[in-house]
Order: C-alpha cells, then sequence, then structure tokens
C-alpha cells in the first residue's frame, strides 16, 4: 500500500537527497518498507542544506510543501496552507491511505481533502497541544492562540470517534477514550533497535567510585524546564562534588541554562553539547553516564526514556504526561514532581548510594525497552492500519 504521512516538520535538500529536521522523521518514514511505500509530506525549506535526519531512499517517497517559518508568522501560514492543500489534493488520490498529524490546522484541512476523496485517514496525536502552547506564549497579546489549541484539542478528541487515532502515551491516549473506543491506539515512536539494546552486565561494569556523569536529553525549551537542570546539578556538587551533567539538546533557553549554571558556580562542570543526533554518537553519551535525568513540566511519552532503558541506565523523570507510563509507575525509573530540584537531587544519590536498588531499575527498564524497539511499535501501527482498513 502507499501511506500517506503529515507531520508539520521542516525539511532540506542537498545532493544527497532529502533530510528532516526531527528525529521522529525517521521513525515514521522507516515505516516505508513496512506498507511498501510511505509518502512524506513536509515542509521544505528555501535555502538547500543538511539536517539530521535523511530520509532513506527506499520505500519512501518525499512530496514538498511550501515552506513558512513558524505559526506564529500567521500571513506566510496562511498563504503557505492555500498552495499545501493544492499540492495534497493533487497527491492524495493516488495514496490508499493518509497519517496525519496534529492537532493542527493543515492537517484537519488535508483530513477533509483526503474523506472528499474517498480516502481513509488515520489520525496521529503527538502532544498535550494547550500544555505545549500555554508554555510558549510570548505574551499576553497571545492568549487567543490558547484558546485556538484548546479548540483543537476538543475538535481532534471529537474526531477520534470515528476516525482512528494513534495517540503517544497512555495519559493522553486515556484523555482520548482509548479504553472505550477500538479506534484509539495508544503507540510509542521509539528510536531504539533491537540492536541498540545493552546486556544487564552493562550496568555493574560502572564504577560509581570516580566522577560521577549525569546525562539529559531533550530540547531546550520552555515546557522542558531546562534551567532546573543546573539547580539540581548545583545541590548534587555541594554534597558530592564528584557530579558533572551533560546536556544534550538545544533551543531558545540554551543562554538561560549556561546563565543560571554560571549564577550557581556549576558552570564548568554542566555541559551544553547543542543537538546530538540520534544515533552512534548520542548512544555513546547514554553509555558513558552514569544515570539520566528528565525535568519537564509536561510530555507525551518521551523516547529518550526507551534510549536510557536500552542504554541500561538508571532514570530519574518528573511524574508528568506519560512519563509515569514510561517508567511502568516507578518500577523502571524514580518518579519525582516537578520544578522540586532538592527531590530530584535526592533521587538521584539514592541511586548512588543504592546498587541494589540500581540492578532493579535498569533490569525493569531492559525488559521494557524489549518491549518498546522501533521495530514493535511498527508492528503495532501496521496492524493497526491494517484491523481499521479491514472494518471499512
Amino acid at each position: 500500500m502507499r501511506l500517506g504521512i503529515y507531520i508539520d516538520f521542516v525539511y532540506r535538500t542537498d545532493d544527497r537527497g532529502v533530510s528532516g529536521e526531527h528525529a521522529v522523521a525517521r521513525f515514521v518514514a522507516s515505516l516505508g518498507p513496512r506498507v511498501g511505500e510511505a509518502v512524506l509530506f513536509g515542509r521544505l525549506h528555501p535555502e538547500p542544506g543538511r539536517e539530521p535526519y535523511p530520509l532513506p531512499e527506499a520505500g519512501v517517497r518525499f512530496v514538498a510543501l511550501p515552506h513558512y517559518p513558524s505559526v506564529k508568522a500567521l500571513a506566510s501560514l496562511l498563504r503557505a496552507a492555500v498552495r499545501s492543500c493544492r499540492v495534497f489534493a493533487s497527491e492524495v488520490g493516488r495514496l490508499d491511505a493518509v497519517w496525519l498529524f496534529g492537532p493542527h490546522p493543515l492537517s484537519l484541512a488535508f483530513t477533509a481533502i483526503a474523506r472528499a476523496q474517498g480516502v481513509p485517514v488515520f489520525h496521529g496525536i503527538r502532544q498535550d497541544l494547550p500544555a505545549y502552547i500555554g508554555m510558549r506564549l510570548p505574551s499576553r497579546r497571545w492568549l487567543w492562540a490558547l484558546g485556538a489549541a484548546h479548540a483543537l484539542d476538543r475538535c481532534y478528541r471529537e474526531l477520534a470517534r470515528w476516525i482512528p487515532t494513534m495517540v503517544v502515551g497512555d495519559d493522553l491516549a486515556e484523555r482520548f477514550g482509548a479504553r472505550r473506543r477500538r479506534t484509539v491506539l495508544p503507540i510509542g515512536i521509539s528510536l531504539t533497535g533491537a540492536e541498540d539494546i545493552l546486556p544487564i552486565e552493562h550496568e555493574a561494569e560502572r564504577s560509581w567510585d570516580g566522577p560521577l556523569r549525569l546525562l539529559s536529553v531533550g530540547r531546550l525549551d520552555p515546557e522542558k524546564n531546562p534551567v532546573l537542570l543546573a539547580d539540581v546539578l548545583a545541590r548534587l556538587r555541594e554534597r558530592d562534588g564528584r557530579w558533572t551533567l551533560d546536556v544534550a539538546g538545544n533551543g531558545p533557553m540554551s543562554e538561560a541554562v549556561r546563565r543560571r549554571a554560571a549564577e550557581l558556580g556549576v558552570g564548568e562542570h554542566l555541559r551544553l553539547l547543542g543537538h546530538v543526533p540520534n544515533g552512534p554518537r548520542l548512544n555513546e553519551l547514554y553509555r558513558a553516564s552514569h544515570g539520566f535525568l528528565h525535568v519537564s513540566f509536561t510530555e507525551g511519552l518521551p523516547q529518550v526514556l526507551f534510549e536510557a532503558h536500552a542504554a541500561a541506565l538508571p532514570i530519574v523523570a518528573t511524574d508528568v504526561g506519560g512519563v509515569r507510563a514510561a517508567l511502568d509507575d516507578g518500577a523502571a525509573g524514580l518518579l519525582v514532581p516537578p520544578a522540586d530540584a532538592e527531590q530530584a537531587a535526592r533521587a538521584v544519590e539514592r541511586l548512588r548510594d543504592d546498587p541494589a536498588l540500581r540492578r532493579r531499575l535498569v533490569e525493569h527498564g531492559l525488559e521494557l525497552a524489549r518491549r518498546s524497539t522501533m521495530e514493535h511499535s511498527h508492528d503495532r501501527i501496521v496492524r493497526f492500519i491494517d484491523e481499521q482498513l479491514g472494518s471499512t
């Protein structure tokens, strides 16, 4: 079958082909060989270049949509939306089904176009849109955007009554009625392959007698609360000067994190590494660390937790969104309240002081990783698509 997939991501081209800005693009593109062909719709940046995630040559076809810089550039967004609908309408009749991610107004327009042409539609929900927008409002003049986000969220929840919907994480899936609707499937988006999962012996080989390295991975955006990382590190170093923290990720709060670390006197011990693409270099960071720290205000189901599990890395994470499910109610990682640096630091110290606890958490995390590989995620998605198409 030919499966059309739309996520509002930016892509670039160069002499080596098409590449995407987000690791999720790699996940959806790799579905291509599983279904026959994935036809990936996305914004094409007007300037040639290379993004971290190249699209595979086999099983994937890229369809370029007009570029706009951001959803805040409303005039540019509207112009691009009109042209995008024309492009989508010209392609959708050649597809067997489409998987459209939202909540996003363009995804809704594509839904209407596909249904008008008789093409089956699936929706994908990656995050709690109102929470996401609420953390990013530039000023009170943009409060209308929060109202729009709530309206879009309600619209997608209503549509899930009859449009099959795949929702990232159990927390979001509950809001979309997964327990009472066979049209809603909770999924995880894992980039961890079966070959990436380490044996339990790797945890035992880590020495906790010398320097201690924490790792955090994720975009430095407001909803991720990255400034708290500096506060956690400062508390740890007050009591044990062996701790350092590596932060893999970029975003608008990079300088705020750097300033906070300097204010607290831990600037030399907190390394901001920028974006580290998913792959061998990032895997090496996981494997060279002693613990993983995740301090978001809001989450769907973070793929970084799958990656930490696979690297036999004990985890401390804030109890928000789908994190509790990803840590199996705390059996595969220690849960702490959001925005509480002291409790996060104490949880990290528990990992340091209790080898038996570390072993239990890592063993359980490895078992979850084996059940949450990219291959397993693809199997569930393809099976759901087949079942829904077979029932129509």
